[in-house]
């Protein structure tokens, strides 16, 4: 916006018109007419200090003559001083020019309120409604069905871990409902490859798990950071890169592992390529009897979300509610990466949890295994506040969703991320809330 324009004094209306050349002082004042009776004739300036006062008029006045053209200028209002010439000093910014700058200030005030209200007000009616969404029983049997699962660090498969961490390992599980262990045993290069080399001790850690802990699977956990989310990653668009990773989940299957799991992000909703992938290795799966499963983005907490953080980010957060089912339909376990989420209490982020579950128990056919992400790790940042992301409050809203969505879903469980951050506080919580 320009700037207003300041306005200043105008010598045609507050200035009087200059007289005719003034009367040398040692003559007398000619008796073209009286002199005002409150003061001097008005002069181009301050008087000087010994310019004589005006001769006085005759007691009985001459006669008024008619105006006409030459008579002088109409004099100023008695009291009135006269007005100096323009230019010989500075004038302040009169009146109007300071209250001409007033409506843009109050149009800015008015502009950072109204912006304020649309940030302020959704994000506490959104934190109010998670509060409310956590409130409430979990219904009674929603507890574990023994259909568990959990995220385990590389040291599993390449070389760091013994016999020794493997019995401590089945220690804390045998307890639980924990029936599948995604091992990570990537992760894959860009164009879909997977070396040998960086799981050298994966065929013994299989071994050693059904020999400590029988009737648990050992799946493959295979990722990569994708394309879309910056300059360098896989590439699902790419038919031979697809093909690869295809491959690559034969390979770890012939290793001895007994289902894939992928985790591929940042992910965006409506990826028609990634479907095309999961056909492709469901298809691999099936014919050797092993599971296909999945990391999964969460839902769209509000409808379109994932449209609106696609227009300011490239690493869209959510899905859809629709792409979640697609994806759910296509493989045998899906599992919902519940945390991360930027919840400031408790409270908002169980009731978030809870809204998760129900969103995702919705769309996910009765004949997939659905589990929900728990965090078993502690970080303090605008994406994850540590105490506000417990696992006693993830246990808790996954138990509301389940009772008020689909109370005797079988194919349900949670799934705790990760083994080597757990602290006893993590599982203590776990066992409490979930296993009993």
């Amino acid at each position: 916006m320009s700037e207003p324009e300041s306005a200043h004094a105008s010598g045609s209306a507050s200035e009087p018109t200059p007289a005719s050349e003034p009367t040398p002082a040692s003559e007398p004042a000619p008796a073209s007419g009286p002199a005002p009776a409150s003061g001097p004739a008005p002069t181009s300036g301050p008087a000087p200090a010994s310019e004589p006062a005006p001769a006085s008029a005759p007691a009985s006045g001459p006669t008024p003559e008619p105006e006409s053209a030459s008579d002088p200028a109409p004099q100023p209002a008695p009291g009135r001083q006269p007005q100096p010439a323009p230019g010989r000093q500075p004038q302040p910014a009169p009146e109007s020019a300071k209250k001409r700058r007033r409506p843009w200030v109050r149009r800015v005030r008015r502009a950072v309120l109204v912006l304020a209200l649309v940030l302020i007000v959704p994000l506490v009616a959104v934190e109010t409604a998670l509060r409310v969404n956590y409130m409430g029983d979990p219904a009674d049997g929603t507890y574990t069905r023994d259909r568990d699962a959990m995220w385990l660090g590389h040291a599993w498969v390449d070389g760091r871990k013994k016999d020794a961490d493997v019995t401590a390992l089945a220690g804390r599980l045998e307890d639980t409902g924990v029936r599948d262990l995604y091992v990570h045993t990537g992760p894959l290069e860009h164009d879909g490859t997977l070396p040998r080399s960086v799981y050298p001790r994966a065929r013994w850690f299989i071994d050693a798990v059904h020999r400590e802990l029988p009737g648990v699977r050992v799946q493959a956990f295979l990722g990569d950071v994708l394309a879309n989310g910056g300059p360098e990653g896989l590439e699902l668009s790419d038919a031979a890169t697809r093909a690869e990773v295809v491959r690559s989940a034969g390979q770890v299957l012939d290793t001895g592992y007994e289902g894939v799991h992928l985790d591929l992000e940042p992910l965006h909703s409506g990826d028609g390529h990634y479907l095309d992938l999961l056909d492709d290795l469901r298809e691999l799966t099936k014919g050797r009897d092993a599971q296909l499963s999945v990391a999964a983005h969460q839902i769209d907490p509000l409808p379109h979300l994932h449209s609106v953080a696609g227009l300011v980010a490239d690493h869209p957060k959510w899905w859809s509610q629709e792409f979640f089912g697609q994806v759910a339909r296509r493989v045998d376990q899906i599992a919902v990466m519940s945390y991360d989420t930027a919840r400031l209490f408790e409270s908002t982020y169980g009731g978030y949890v809870a809204q998760q579950t129900s969103l995702a128990l919705e769309v996910t056919p009765p004949t997939t295994h659905l589990l929900m992400g728990l965090p078993f790790y502690y970080e303090s940042n605008p994406s994850h506040w540590g105490h506000a992301e417990t696992v006693g409050a993830a246990v808790r809203g996954a138990r509301l969703g389940l009772s008020r969505t689909d109370p005797d879903r079988e194919l349900f469980g949670l799934a705790p991320y990760i083994d080597f951050a757990a602290t006893e506080t993590n599982w203590r919580e776990f066992k409490d809330g979930w296993v009993r």
